[in-house]
């Protein structure tokens, strides 16, 4: 008998399906798709619902990486994937998700069994760097993923100051200044996450 998957979509059941299931309390939604009740909320269940959005090629990115390693407390209503640039894909185009195409390390993607995610430190750096928003967006982000991740606030700097030929650079610096002072003030709890 084979196993349905963590995060269960229109593929896997028809939505009359689901949505009994969830009227009877068997499952919960979760972005676009379902879990089930017991399903433990770790990184690896939030990366499925988002990539439930697109093909695995994709990875996950930003403010969808964030809330998929616990940052955010719902994922945001556009996706955000990237593309590394080296990759050979077509053009894509879905409703609710923004695609760009990046230079991303393989260091910097974390390999979830059904998505593709950035990790902690290049989620942090892709969020200090995101001009088109305003400094209230990323910085909150950034200091909950530096309480999560203890050496993420330093491995960002070290990261931002040896990326010298880079946009946005003395703004990322900005912002990490701002975000190592809101640590400073306000230290806090450690969580810790899968």
């Amino acid at each position: 008998m084979a196993r349905l998957p963590s995060v269960l979509g229109t593929d896997d059941l028809p939505l009359a399906e689901l949505c009994a299931a969830r009227i009877d309390g068997e499952v919960v939604p979760i972005d676009d798709g379902w879990a089930p009740v017991d399903e433990p909320d770790l990184p690896g269940l939030r990366a499925a619902a988002v990539a439930l959005r697109a093909p695995r090629v994709l990875v996950i990115e930003r403010l969808s990486a964030a809330w998929v390693h616990g940052a955010l407390p719902a994922p945001p209503s556009i996706a955000q994937f990237c593309v590394p640039r080296t990759a050979r894909v077509a053009v894509f185009s879905a409703p609710r998700l923004v695609v760009r195409e990046v230079v991303i390390a393989g260091a910097d993607i974390i390999d979830y069994p059904s998505a593709r995610c950035t990790s902690p430190g290049r989620t942090g750096f892709d969020l200090l760097r995101e001009a088109a928003a305003t400094d209230a967006d990323p910085e909150p982000v950034v200091v909950e993923l530096c309480r999560m991740h203890p050496g993420l606030a330093s491995e960002l700097r070290t990261r931002l100051i040896d990326a010298v030929r880079m946009p946005h650079r003395s703004l990322a610096l900005d912002r990490l200044g701002r975000v190592e002072n809101e640590l400073a003030a306000q230290p806090s709890l450690t969580r810790y996450t899968s």
